[in-house]
């Protein structure tokens, strides 16, 4: 183990136990200390669910990037573990960024990207960007003497050498795959693909799917799944600009097509926005045992953070989502172990909701929220979550423009940042279903079956816990609640 591992080690061991519980999510993974961003590693190794994360202890900043490390039987209760990677090695100095992980003959397999920095004889900086393994026993790791297995002199000619990273890699028919978000020789986003038989040697296989300017510039945080009959290419596309679908800035997107693998090619057929909220960036899949597709995401904004200040911790993941392939599109629901720590239901049929109404058993901040709206044909149908009176987050439904908002201008915020998103739902005018999962820190809604979801922050105070429901035409309104609550 090098030193500078051991060190991060030794720091989030002694600086995890300073953070209450009561201060962290309730059953939304949190980093254990510091900072995180992009989920990695997501995947199975002996029996437990692994992750991994963009992971730097010592601030509550993106800084010289590590990998963290923990695992999980369910998918919500998670186990911390030591830090697995540090940028201790000449190739990966400059940060071990972003990649994913496998299991392989009872080890595990990391592969992800070392960021070299060298400065040439005039003075100018060069940035290589290359994909690295390190092999280990779900707890330590130990880099590959090929390192870098997948060097950017393997890329097509003009291809960009410095924005070459995120690699997803899987086994199919005893050959390995990788892909890899690139930028192609127009500057915009491509997503790489290359093949080996032994993890150390590896060939350029195909350019799987390229942005042309039209999805962005660089694509970063590539999948690559099969979902009911199609294959899913997962991208995580920055500087878009806003066309009705995607916001502006990082964006996350499903690409769905055909895939001919014996010629390595991928044929779009669809784009689906993966997420409309103010907060979700760089999902990545694993398959489980029992052939489950299940995602998770950072949920934060590069552009727009609003963590605060006084807190010792910077970064949560999404609950996990369960996806399936319906008429072409991918529909994402809270992985199902979430239910196991259902408390308390309470449930209520036909209520009229017209002024403000708060149900007296339907509140608090750690709650699985469903709703069903009927007989609304014009006004806006409103939610205000986490309100104690003056603080609340709102979701605010437009049945005359079938548009839903989420609004957390008077969350508690004192910055001047992004605050609203909206997204369009397809149900009728008879009825609007939608199911909410309610953090500490949280809010995320599933609307249209899990077709169109919304992730965003909140850092209202904990004892803002009402929920009050009104709206400018009388509704019929049925709701079922629990409580998540973690025991242990």
């Amino acid at each position: 183990m090098s030193e500078m591992l051991r060190k991060a080690r030794e720091y989030e061991s002694r600086s995890k136990g300073r953070i209450p519980q009561e201060e962290r999510p309730v059953f939304h993974f949190s980093v254990p200390v510091g900072w995180m961003n992009d989920p990695n590693g997501f995947s199975d190794f002996l029996g437990e669910h692994h992750l991994f994360f963009q992971y730097y202890p010592y601030q509550t900043a993106w800084n010289s990037m590590h990998w963290g490390h923990a695992s999980s039987r369910d998918f919500v209760k998670w186990n911390y573990l030591p830090a697995a990677l540090a940028p201790d090695e000449a190739y990966d100095g400059a940060g071990v960024f972003s990649g994913s992980a496998m299991e392989e003959k009872g080890k595990q397999i990391l592969i992800y990207t070392g960021v070299e920095e060298t400065v040439t004889e005039s003075g100018d900086k060069e940035i290589w960007q290359n994909q690295c393994i390190a092999v280990g026993d779900g707890r330590d790791y130990v880099k590959s003497a090929a390192n870098p297995v997948i060097s950017s002199r393997l890329l097509p000619e003009g291809s960009s050498k410095e924005d070459f990273r995120d690699p997803k890699i899987w086994k199919e028919d005893e050959r390995y795959y990788v892909v890899a978000g690139n930028r192609s020789q127009d500057g915009s986003g491509q997503i790489v693909l290359f093949y080996s038989d032994d993890l150390e040697t590896w060939k350029f296989g195909s350019v799987l799917d390229r942005s042309e300017n039209r999805l962005g510039r660089m694509w970063e945080c590539p999948d690559f799944f099969p979902l009911g009959d199609k294959r899913v290419l997962l991208i995580s596309p920055q500087e878009m600009r806003a066309d009705g679908m995607f916001h502006n800035g990082n964006n996350t997107a499903f690409l769905t097509g055909d895939y001919d693998r014996d010629t390595m090619r991928f044929i779009r057929q669809g784009v689906q926005c993966v997420d409309y909220g103010l907060d979700f960036y760089a999902p990545q899949t694993m398959q489980t045992q029992d052939g489950r597709r299940i995602m998770i995401a950072w949920m934060q904004s590069w552009d727009n953070p609003i963590y605060p200040q006084e807190h010792l911790w910077s970064g949560m993941m999404t609950v996990p989502r369960e996806l399936t392939l319906k008429d072409g599109c991918v529909l994402q629901t809270p992985v199902r172990e979430l239910e196991q720590y259902w408390r308390h239901e309470v449930s209520y049929q036909n209520v009229t909701v017209g002024k403000e109404t708060a149900l007296e058993q339907v509140r608090g901040r750690s709650i699985d929220l469903e709703l069903t709206v009927r007989g609304m044909e014009r006004g806006k149908f409103r939610i205000r979550l986490a309100s104690d009176g003056a603080l609340y987050s709102e979701i605010i439904y437009d049945a005359e423009e079938r548009v839903l908002t989420f609004d957390r201008t008077h969350s508690g915020l004192t910055r001047d940042v992004l605050c609203s998103r909206s997204m369009k739902l397809e149900g009728g005018k008879e009825e609007v279903k939608l199911r909410i999962l309610l953090d500490r820190y949280s809010v995320e809604i599933f609307a249209d079956g899990g077709k169109n979801v919304m992730t965003s922050l909140i850092y209202t105070p904990q004892t803002a816990q009402d929920i009050i429901f009104s709206c400018g035409e009388t509704v019929d309104m049925d709701v079922r609640k629990f409580d998540i609550e973690m025991e242990g």
